[in-house]
């Protein structure tokens, strides 16, 4: 077993519809500016400037 010099985090899951499923939470990937509302909410032109991602 190796030793780490920083401990790793706790691995996240989350569950599912099915009963004996369950998913691995990594990375969450969000969108802004997704809809036509949001974009003018923060100021943009909807028409002109598209949807960006961050995590």
């Amino acid at each position: 077993m190796p030793r780490f010099a920083v401990q790793p985090p706790t691995p996240r899951s989350f569950a599912t519809d099915q009963t004996d499923t369950v998913v691995s939470l990594h990375r969450v990937f969000c969108v802004g500016r997704n809809y036509a509302d949001h974009a003018r909410e923060m100021g943009n032109d909807p028409d002109r400037d598209p949807p960006f991602f961050f995590m």
